[in-house]
């Protein structure tokens, strides 16, 4: 018993780095960079592509987009003590409210 427990603990701890690089490689999955020539220096430009990702935060310029969702209108489940549902464009997003994380991504149809 003893055996097994002890390889269960060592097999957490070693996926669990493996998990967070895989979420970090997938979050940078939506930026495209794009090199502008001028002159001698160059220039990086990142634009993102839409796709709103888990676990970022609303940027201050996102935050002043967003506008409060009635949740039961959209058919949404209810948000948990410190969240709210907000929409920007065609995606519903739960944000936590002090923290600005996001939680939960919904597209509308």
């Amino acid at each position: 018993m003893r055996k097994i427990l002890s390889i269960l603990l060592a097999a957490s701890v070693l996926t669990t780095p493996l998990v967070m690089v895989t979420e970090a490689n997938a979050a940078q999955v939506n930026k495209q960079v794009v090199v502008v020539k001028k002159d001698v220096a160059k220039k990086k430009v990142v634009v993102r592509k839409g796709g709103w990702v888990t676990g970022r935060r609303l940027s201050a310029s996102d935050r002043h987009r967003t506008a409060n969702v009635d949740y039961r209108r959209h058919h949404l489940s209810a948000p948990p003590r410190g969240y709210h549902w907000v929409r920007i464009k065609n995606n519903f997003l739960l944000v936590g409210m002090t923290s600005g994380l996001i939680s939960k991504v919904v597209t509308a149809r």
